[in-house]
């Protein structure tokens, strides 16, 4: 199965989710995966969504992993009327004011996490692009920020602002040793020849949320991505630039930020503004 993955130049991060997917499918019924056919997947499909309580998001996400190991590896035939996939649900991410961004970003316990989530906010970058951000795709003369490798392999320009450089340039200068290759190196001292990992942004972002007093909110740093977009669209940035600078493929995920702009909602009044209705104290009591 690996073998295949990677003939078709899956992510790294989708290699290791199907994997995984399978190894557990596998234990949950003691057997080896060849040895499980449709009613063990309808049977694992099942416990995904009530014994592990998966979103039903999730839930596809694992059926693609199988259905890629019966099809691809065992050459079995796949079933969608025996294997249906669970009707997804659309959530409205949370997103925070300009004012609780701001808070969030001075409630970092360093100046080291204080960059990551300024980066964050002013790129719209996700956290594994964020992380792989090398000294070279900072591009000063352009002012623009080149992110690579994003999700589907894409690569994308995104602004610089001027203040981020400032902060940028002010991180720099207080290492005591300069890196020569990623942007935001790993360990404690920030001297490694790796990257930070994924999890310390992770912990970053939990921790200045409840410095902030903002951990009610269930702040991560995905949410500075819809926070990026979403004041974006409040400014007057149309939807093909925000999809462009997020990255997305298909312009119906960015139209999302339509429900979370104040602009946009507050820019048509409800029809019971309209209409003509007496108050409480207007009404006569009945006889």
């Amino acid at each position: 199965m690996l073998e295949e993955l990677r003939r078709r130049n899956y992510a790294d991060s989708t290699i290791r989710a199907y994997i995984h997917t399978v190894e557990h499918f596998s234990r949950h019924f003691h057997r080896r995966p060849d040895q499980l056919g449709p009613e063990h997947i309808r049977q694992y499909q099942a416990a995904l969504l009530t014994q592990w309580k998966l979103s039903p998001n999730s839930v596809t996400q694992r059926l693609a992993a199988l259905r890629f190991f019966y099809v691809q590896v065992l050459k079995r035939s796949w079933s969608v009327a025996v294997t249906p996939y669970p009707k997804k649900r659309l959530s409205l991410p949370h997103v925070l004011s300009q004012e609780e961004v701001a808070c969030l970003i001075n409630a970092a316990r360093s100046t080291f996490e204080r960059i990551l989530l300024m980066t964050l906010y002013a790129t719209g970058a996700r956290r594994a692009e964020l992380v792989r951000l090398k000294l070279s795709d900072i591009d000063s003369e352009r002012m623009v920020i080149h992110i690579r490798g994003g999700k589907g392999r894409k690569d994308r320009d995104v602004m610089l602002s001027p203040r981020l450089l400032e902060a940028l340039r002010s991180y720099w200068r207080g290492l005591q040793r300069k890196p020569t290759d990623w942007l935001f190196p790993g360990n404690r001292w920030h001297t490694a020849s790796t990257p930070v990992s994924p999890n310390t942004v992770w912990r970053a972002c939990q921790c200045a949320a409840q410095r902030a007093g903002l951990k009610h909110k269930r702040i991560h740093p995905h949410t500075l991505r819809h926070c990026f977009a979403t004041h974006l669209l409040e400014a007057g940035a149309d939807l093909r630039t925000i999809q462009m600078l997020l990255g997305h493929r298909d312009l119906e995920e960015t139209t999302i930020y339509l429900h979370l702009s104040r602009r946009h909602l507050s820019a048509t009044s409800s029809p019971l503004d309209a209409l003509s209705i007496h108050g409480p104290e207007d009404q006569k009591p009945s006889a």
